[in-house]
Parts: structure tokens; C-alpha cells; sequence
């Protein structure tokens, strides 16, 4: 086991014109840097132009894009998925990034915010739970969401210590496996 700090990389999710995301990923982010366990970095999928037609040979964007991507990903101990919820479920543009990557979610953790509508964006993050579970990573038991409202309303208001106190339950239980899965990894190769 090395002391190096575990590296969590926060996702936004959301590439929609006027979205919150990035706001609650850099509030999120901040949460993390406080609890002090790990070295955080901030992934924004609106930053990548990854093609949604999946090929052995993409296009050089897509190469590009990958080149970038890619390394951050599976450098990760740990993510933490920023998510709205549209129609039930996440954005388009967040499974074409989960979807060009395999290896690299392989025996990790992920941690799960989400918001919108009166749901807080729970039907989402139920959705993504599914899909990370095919890719062999490990969703968390507690989450950040914002029901009713969205977040804007709550930061810097009386809804912020509750939230608050919801990251930071969120970011001790990824800690916790964030840390046991590397010295797993560090002891044997993970076989998918």
C-alpha cells in the first residue's frame, strides 16, 4: 500500500445549455478538499467531444478526447458522479462518457450527487447504480441530492448544512472503499 492520497475525480454530468452542474461539482468538490481524504480533481463531460457512434478506429476528436480523458479516469481511486435527472433518468452525454471507458471503473467506487425535479434526481442516480454494476465498480450506499428545488437555492442557505452533512457521510463511506479496493488491486489483478 502506497501513502499516496487517493485520487477522486468529480464528473459532471450534464452538458445542457444554463445547467447547474458545474456549480454543485465545484460545491461538491470543495466538500471533498475539507474532508481532507483525498486529492480532487473535476472532470466535466461537456469538456470532451466524444463521438456517440462507437468504433474500433473514432474519429481523431474522439481519439483526442480519449488521449485526455482516459489517463484521469483510470488514474482515479474514486468518482463522484454529478448528475441531473432528465426524464427519469441521466443525460445522454454522461453514458456515451461512461460508455467508452471499461477497464478503467474496474473495482472503484462511486459516489453519486444528483438533482432536479421533486425527485432531487434519485431516479437517475438508481439508474447509474445499474450501470456501474455492469462495469464492475461500486456505488456507495449514501447520497447528495436536492429535492423539490434545486441547489442554487440551497447554498449558502439554511439547506446547506444538511447537505453538507450528507457529503460528508458520502465521501467517508468512499473513502472507506476507496481505500480497501486500491490495496485490493495493489495485492491481486481485478479479472472482469
Amino acid at each position: 500500500m502506497t501513502s499516496e492520497a487517493m485520487r477522486l475525480e468529480v464528473i459532471t454530468g450534464s452538458v445542457r445549455e444554463g445547467r447547474v452542474g458545474p456549480v454543485v461539482a465545484s460545491w461538491f468538490a470543495g466538500q471533498a478538499r475539507r474532508h481532507g481524504e483525498f486529492s480532487v480533481g473535476q472532470i466535466d463531460v461537456a469538456d470532451y467531444a466524444l463521438s456517440t457512434s462507437m468504433s474500433g478506429s473514432p474519429e481523431q476528436a474522439t481519439r483526442d478526447a480519449l488521449d485526455a480523458l482516459s489517463p484521469r479516469l483510470h488514474a482515479a481511486d474514486a468518482y463522484v458522479v454529478v448528475t441531473p435527472e432528465y426524464n427519469h433518468s441521466y443525460p445522454g452525454a454522461l453514458k456515451n462518457v461512461i460508455d467508452w471507458h471499461f477497464a478503467e471503473w474496474h473495482a472503484k467506487p462511486v459516489g453519486l450527487v444528483s438533482y432536479g425535479g421533486i425527485s432531487g434526481g434519485l431516479r437517475a442516480a438508481e439508474h447509474l447504480r445499474q450501470v456501474f454494476a455492469e462495469l464492475h465498480a461500486t456505488t456507495v450506499r449514501n447520497t447528495v441530492s436536492f429535492h423539490g428545488h434545486g441547489p442554487w437555492d440551497d447554498f449558502g442557505g439554511a439547506g446547506e448544512d444538511e447537505a453538507a452533512g450528507a457529503a460528508r457521510a458520502l465521501l467517508d463511506q468512499l473513502g472507506w472503499w476507496a481505500l480497501t479496493l486500491r490495496e485490493g488491486r495493489g495485492a491481486r489483478a481485478y479479472r472482469a
